[in-house]
Protein backbone atom coordinates (compact mmCIF):
# COMPACT_ATOMS: atom_id res chain seq x y z
CA UNK A 1 0.00 0.00 0.00
CA UNK A 2 2.69 2.56 1.08
CA UNK A 3 0.35 5.49 1.15
CA UNK A 4 -1.13 7.56 4.29
CA UNK A 5 -4.65 7.24 5.49
CA UNK A 6 -6.36 10.42 5.63
CA UNK A 7 -9.48 10.44 7.16
CA UNK A 8 -12.97 11.55 7.36
CA UNK A 9 -14.39 11.79 11.23
CA UNK A 10 -17.29 12.48 13.40
CA UNK A 11 -18.61 16.07 14.65
CA UNK A 12 -19.90 15.41 18.18
CA UNK A 13 -23.15 18.50 19.61
CA UNK A 14 -22.57 19.60 22.83
CA UNK A 15 -24.13 21.63 25.16
CA UNK A 16 -21.17 24.03 25.34
CA UNK A 17 -20.24 23.73 21.57
CA UNK A 18 -20.27 26.83 18.85
CA UNK A 19 -19.20 27.12 15.53
CA UNK A 20 -15.77 27.76 15.32
CA UNK A 21 -15.00 24.47 13.87
CA UNK A 22 -15.73 25.88 10.64
CA UNK A 23 -12.19 27.58 10.81
CA UNK A 24 -11.21 24.26 9.50
CA UNK A 25 -13.41 23.82 6.76
CA UNK A 26 -15.63 21.16 7.85
CA UNK A 27 -19.46 22.17 7.34
CA UNK A 28 -21.42 22.26 10.49
CA UNK A 29 -25.03 20.91 11.16
CA UNK A 30 -24.96 23.07 13.97
CA UNK A 31 -24.05 25.96 16.28
CA UNK A 32 -23.65 23.72 19.09
CA UNK A 33 -20.32 21.74 17.92
CA UNK A 34 -18.03 20.75 20.36
CA UNK A 35 -15.66 18.24 19.22
CA UNK A 36 -14.43 16.82 16.32
CA UNK A 37 -13.14 12.98 16.70
CA UNK A 38 -10.70 14.15 14.04
CA UNK A 39 -8.83 10.09 14.54
CA UNK A 40 -11.04 8.07 16.15
CA UNK A 41 -11.47 3.99 16.57
CA UNK A 42 -13.24 4.44 19.73
CA UNK A 43 -17.51 2.97 19.25
CA UNK A 44 -18.59 6.69 19.86
CA UNK A 45 -17.27 7.99 16.98
CA UNK A 46 -15.40 6.11 14.44
CA UNK A 47 -13.49 7.61 11.71
CA UNK A 48 -13.73 5.98 8.20
CA UNK A 49 -10.64 5.70 5.43
CA UNK A 50 -11.55 7.81 2.22
CA UNK A 51 -8.81 7.06 0.03
CA UNK A 52 -6.79 4.29 -1.25
CA UNK A 53 -7.05 0.67 -0.81
CA UNK A 54 -9.10 1.01 2.36
CA UNK A 55 -11.54 4.09 1.34
CA UNK A 56 -14.72 3.37 3.10
CA UNK A 57 -13.11 1.09 5.81
CA UNK A 58 -13.83 1.95 9.33
CA UNK A 59 -10.72 2.74 11.93
CA UNK A 60 -11.44 0.25 14.24
CA UNK A 61 -12.00 -2.68 11.70
CA UNK A 62 -9.03 -1.55 9.97
CA UNK A 63 -6.81 -1.88 13.15
CA UNK A 64 -8.02 -5.36 13.92
CA UNK A 65 -7.49 -6.69 10.97
CA UNK A 66 -4.32 -5.33 9.46
CA UNK A 67 -2.35 -4.72 12.47
CA UNK A 68 0.62 -4.78 10.25
CA UNK A 69 -0.21 -1.03 9.44
CA UNK A 70 -0.22 0.01 12.90
CA UNK A 71 3.24 -2.45 13.14
CA UNK A 72 1.36 -5.42 14.36
CA UNK A 73 0.43 -3.76 17.57
CA UNK A 74 -0.53 -5.90 20.33
CA UNK A 75 -3.03 -3.34 22.18
CA UNK A 76 -6.71 -4.91 21.48
CA UNK A 77 -8.24 -1.52 20.62
CA UNK A 78 -6.62 1.47 18.42
CA UNK A 79 -4.84 3.55 21.84
CA UNK A 80 -5.26 6.93 21.02
CA UNK A 81 -8.18 9.74 20.03
CA UNK A 82 -7.03 12.93 18.40
CA UNK A 83 -10.27 15.47 18.79
CA UNK A 84 -10.31 19.13 18.07
CA UNK A 85 -12.44 21.00 20.95
CA UNK A 86 -14.26 24.41 20.52
CA UNK A 87 -15.36 25.54 24.02
CA UNK A 88 -17.74 28.25 23.27
CA UNK A 89 -19.20 27.83 27.09
CA UNK A 90 -17.02 25.88 30.12
CA UNK A 91 -17.07 22.38 30.14
CA UNK A 92 -18.00 20.64 33.19
CA UNK A 93 -15.39 20.08 35.81
CA UNK A 94 -14.48 16.87 35.97
CA UNK A 95 -11.74 13.76 36.25
CA UNK A 96 -10.62 10.77 34.41
CA UNK A 97 -10.28 7.32 35.46
CA UNK A 98 -6.80 5.39 34.99
CA UNK A 99 -6.71 2.16 33.00
CA UNK A 100 -7.36 -0.04 36.28
CA UNK A 101 -10.33 1.60 37.47
CA UNK A 102 -12.05 2.44 34.31
CA UNK A 103 -11.06 -1.50 32.86
CA UNK A 104 -12.84 -2.51 36.21
CA UNK A 105 -15.81 -0.10 36.52
CA UNK A 106 -16.50 1.37 32.83
CA UNK A 107 -15.18 -1.35 30.70
CA UNK A 108 -12.60 0.44 28.76
CA UNK A 109 -9.75 2.21 29.32
CA UNK A 110 -9.10 4.96 31.63
CA UNK A 111 -8.04 8.78 30.07
CA UNK A 112 -4.93 10.84 30.29
CA UNK A 113 -5.30 13.21 28.01
CA UNK A 114 -3.25 16.97 26.52
CA UNK A 115 -4.20 19.40 25.20
CA UNK A 116 -2.35 21.95 22.97
CA UNK A 117 -4.52 25.62 22.72
CA UNK A 118 -4.85 26.10 19.21
CA UNK A 119 -6.76 29.27 20.11
CA UNK A 120 -8.17 31.46 22.93
CA UNK A 121 -10.00 34.85 23.51
CA UNK A 122 -8.11 37.32 25.70
CA UNK A 123 -8.22 36.07 29.66
CA UNK A 124 -9.52 32.48 28.71
CA UNK A 125 -9.20 30.13 31.56
CA UNK A 126 -8.87 26.79 32.69
CA UNK A 127 -9.42 24.34 35.82
CA UNK A 128 -5.95 22.76 36.12
CA UNK A 129 -6.16 21.09 39.30
CA UNK A 130 -7.52 21.44 42.60
CA UNK A 131 -5.99 23.23 46.11
CA UNK A 132 -8.12 20.45 48.36
CA UNK A 133 -5.30 18.76 50.92
CA UNK A 134 -6.71 15.50 51.73
CA UNK A 135 -9.58 13.29 50.49
CA UNK A 136 -11.79 14.31 53.42
CA UNK A 137 -10.99 17.94 52.56
CA UNK A 138 -11.86 17.46 48.99
CA UNK A 139 -15.19 16.02 50.11
CA UNK A 140 -16.16 19.06 52.05
CA UNK A 141 -15.21 21.49 49.49
CA UNK A 142 -17.06 19.26 46.75
CA UNK A 143 -20.31 18.54 49.11
CA UNK A 144 -20.62 22.28 50.21
CA UNK A 145 -19.95 23.86 46.51
CA UNK A 146 -17.26 25.98 47.70
CA UNK A 147 -15.87 25.92 43.80
CA UNK A 148 -14.23 29.56 44.16
CA UNK A 149 -11.69 28.02 46.86
CA UNK A 150 -11.42 24.23 45.84
CA UNK A 151 -10.40 25.19 41.92
CA UNK A 152 -7.79 26.10 40.68
CA UNK A 153 -7.91 28.72 37.37
CA UNK A 154 -4.86 29.06 34.96
CA UNK A 155 -4.94 31.52 31.88
CA UNK A 156 -4.09 30.32 28.66
CA UNK A 157 -3.03 31.59 25.11
CA UNK A 158 -2.47 29.97 21.68
CA UNK A 159 0.76 28.32 21.55
CA UNK A 160 0.09 26.62 25.34
CA UNK A 161 0.33 23.16 26.00
CA UNK A 162 -0.99 20.98 29.47
CA UNK A 163 -0.37 17.26 30.33
CA UNK A 164 -3.52 15.97 31.98
CA UNK A 165 -3.29 12.87 33.37
CA UNK A 166 -5.60 10.72 34.79
CA UNK A 167 -6.74 11.59 38.62
CA UNK A 168 -6.43 15.47 37.06
CA UNK A 169 -9.39 17.87 37.75
CA UNK A 170 -9.70 20.00 34.61
CA UNK A 171 -12.40 22.03 32.85
CA UNK A 172 -11.45 23.82 29.51
CA UNK A 173 -12.90 27.44 29.23
CA UNK A 174 -14.77 29.66 27.39
CA UNK A 175 -13.10 30.80 24.40
CA UNK A 176 -10.93 27.61 23.78
CA UNK A 177 -9.95 25.99 20.72
CA UNK A 178 -7.96 22.87 22.01
CA UNK A 179 -6.65 20.10 19.89
CA UNK A 180 -6.56 16.90 22.46
CA UNK A 181 -4.38 13.90 22.41
CA UNK A 182 -5.99 11.24 24.46
CA UNK A 183 -6.14 7.50 25.21
CA UNK A 184 -9.47 5.95 23.44
CA UNK A 185 -11.62 6.42 26.14
CA UNK A 186 -14.93 8.56 26.39
CA UNK A 187 -15.52 8.17 30.39
CA UNK A 188 -16.04 11.15 32.12
CA UNK A 189 -16.57 11.57 35.87
CA UNK A 190 -18.52 14.64 36.37
CA UNK A 191 -17.94 16.95 39.47
CA UNK A 192 -19.42 20.28 38.77
CA UNK A 193 -21.53 21.47 35.80
CA UNK A 194 -22.67 25.26 36.75
CA UNK A 195 -26.02 23.69 37.35
CA UNK A 196 -26.67 23.62 33.43
CA UNK A 197 -29.41 22.28 32.62
CA UNK A 198 -29.83 20.24 28.99
CA UNK A 199 -32.64 20.69 26.19
CA UNK A 200 -35.18 18.86 28.51
CA UNK A 201 -34.75 20.97 31.27
CA UNK A 202 -32.66 18.08 33.11
CA UNK A 203 -29.69 19.02 35.17
CA UNK A 204 -26.53 16.91 33.51
CA UNK A 205 -25.39 13.73 35.36
CA UNK A 206 -22.95 13.90 38.47
CA UNK A 207 -20.45 11.47 39.27
CA UNK A 208 -19.17 12.48 42.67
CA UNK A 209 -18.36 9.38 44.64
CA UNK A 210 -16.79 8.02 41.31
CA UNK A 211 -14.61 11.33 41.16
CA UNK A 212 -13.40 11.17 45.07
CA UNK A 213 -12.11 8.00 44.49
CA UNK A 214 -9.55 8.71 41.49
CA UNK A 215 -8.81 12.66 41.99
CA UNK A 216 -5.13 13.09 42.69
CA UNK A 217 -4.19 15.56 45.34
CA UNK A 218 -1.23 18.20 44.67
CA UNK A 219 -0.82 19.86 41.70
CA UNK A 220 -0.44 18.34 38.17
CA UNK A 221 3.28 18.37 36.75
CA UNK A 222 3.11 20.00 33.20
CA UNK A 223 5.50 18.40 31.03
CA UNK A 224 7.98 21.10 29.76
CA UNK A 225 8.42 21.28 25.76
CA UNK A 226 11.67 20.76 24.08
CA UNK A 227 12.69 22.37 20.93
CA UNK A 228 14.91 21.08 17.85
CA UNK A 229 15.99 23.17 15.31
CA UNK A 230 16.91 22.41 11.34
CA UNK A 231 16.17 23.71 8.12
CA UNK A 232 12.61 24.51 7.36
CA UNK A 233 11.78 23.16 10.92
CA UNK A 234 11.00 23.70 14.13
CA UNK A 235 10.14 20.47 15.99
CA UNK A 236 8.23 21.11 19.97
CA UNK A 237 8.34 17.81 21.77
CA UNK A 238 5.48 18.64 24.58
CA UNK A 239 5.11 15.38 26.14
CA UNK A 240 7.12 11.38 25.68
CA UNK A 241 5.82 8.75 27.92
CA UNK A 242 4.12 5.30 28.37
CA UNK A 243 0.70 6.54 27.05
CA UNK A 244 1.82 9.00 24.17
CA UNK A 245 4.67 11.36 22.30
CA UNK A 246 3.14 14.70 20.84
CA UNK A 247 5.00 16.80 19.23
CA UNK A 248 5.08 20.16 16.93
CA UNK A 249 6.05 20.42 13.69
CA UNK A 250 6.70 24.09 11.96
CA UNK A 251 7.43 23.58 8.31
CA UNK A 252 8.51 26.43 6.35
CA UNK A 253 9.94 24.24 3.33
CA UNK A 254 10.96 20.85 2.29
CA UNK A 255 11.76 18.53 5.14
CA UNK A 256 12.14 14.72 5.14
CA UNK A 257 11.29 13.03 7.88
CA UNK A 258 12.08 9.35 9.09
CA UNK A 259 10.33 7.32 10.66
CA UNK A 260 10.96 7.10 14.79
CA UNK A 261 7.32 5.06 15.82
CA UNK A 262 5.55 2.04 14.01
CA UNK A 263 2.81 4.65 12.84
CA UNK A 264 2.21 8.72 13.23
CA UNK A 265 -1.03 10.29 13.45
CA UNK A 266 -1.01 13.95 12.00
CA UNK A 267 -3.30 16.96 11.79
CA UNK A 268 -2.63 20.24 9.91
CA UNK A 269 -3.58 23.16 12.25
CA UNK A 270 -2.29 26.02 9.79
CA UNK A 271 -1.26 26.28 6.20
CA UNK A 272 -0.62 24.06 3.46
CA UNK A 273 1.70 22.06 1.31
CA UNK A 274 2.61 18.79 0.03
CA UNK A 275 3.20 15.28 1.79
CA UNK A 276 5.19 12.79 -0.28
CA UNK A 277 5.55 9.20 0.12
CA UNK A 278 6.89 6.79 -2.16
CA UNK A 279 7.41 9.05 -4.77
CA UNK A 280 3.58 10.13 -4.60
CA UNK A 281 2.49 13.77 -3.83
CA UNK A 282 -0.73 14.45 -1.87
CA UNK A 283 -2.35 17.82 -1.25
CA UNK A 284 -2.61 18.81 2.59
CA UNK A 285 -4.31 21.80 4.12
CA UNK A 286 -5.73 23.16 7.27
CA UNK A 287 -8.34 20.81 8.99
CA UNK A 288 -6.91 17.28 7.20
CA UNK A 289 -6.16 14.50 9.51
CA UNK A 290 -4.33 11.28 8.52
CA UNK A 291 -1.89 8.57 9.36
CA UNK A 292 1.86 7.21 8.62
CA UNK A 293 1.33 3.53 8.53
CA UNK A 294 4.06 1.03 9.34
CA UNK A 295 4.88 0.80 5.53
CA UNK A 296 5.92 4.52 5.36
CA UNK A 297 9.27 4.38 6.55
CA UNK A 298 10.34 8.54 5.08
CA UNK A 299 8.25 11.00 4.33
CA UNK A 300 8.83 14.29 2.98
CA UNK A 301 6.62 17.22 3.60
CA UNK A 302 6.53 21.04 1.57
CA UNK A 303 4.94 24.16 2.17
CA UNK A 304 3.76 26.02 4.86
CA UNK A 305 2.44 23.94 7.50
CA UNK A 306 1.54 23.84 11.16
CA UNK A 307 1.15 20.12 11.92
CA UNK A 308 0.42 17.88 15.79
CA UNK A 309 2.17 14.55 15.70
CA UNK A 310 1.72 11.85 18.07
CA UNK A 311 2.24 8.26 18.49
CA UNK A 312 1.57 5.09 20.74
CA UNK A 313 3.49 5.35 24.14
CA UNK A 314 4.57 1.51 23.70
Amino acid sequence: MTEPLFLDSVLQEKIWGGDHLKRFGYTLPSDKIGEYWAISAHPNGVSTIKNGEYAGVKLDDLYQEHRELFGNAKKDVFPLLTKILDANDWLSVQVHPDDAYGLANEGELGKTECWYIIDAQPGAEIIYGHHAKSKAELRDMIESGDWEHLLTKVKVKAGDFFYVPSGTMHAIGKGILILETQQSSDTTYRVYDFDRRDDQGNLRELHIEKSIDVLNLGEPANTTPSVTKEENLDKTTFVSNDFFTVEKWEITGPVTFNKTAPYTLCSVLDGQGTLTVAGESYPVQLGDHFILTSDITNWIFDGKLTVIASHDGE
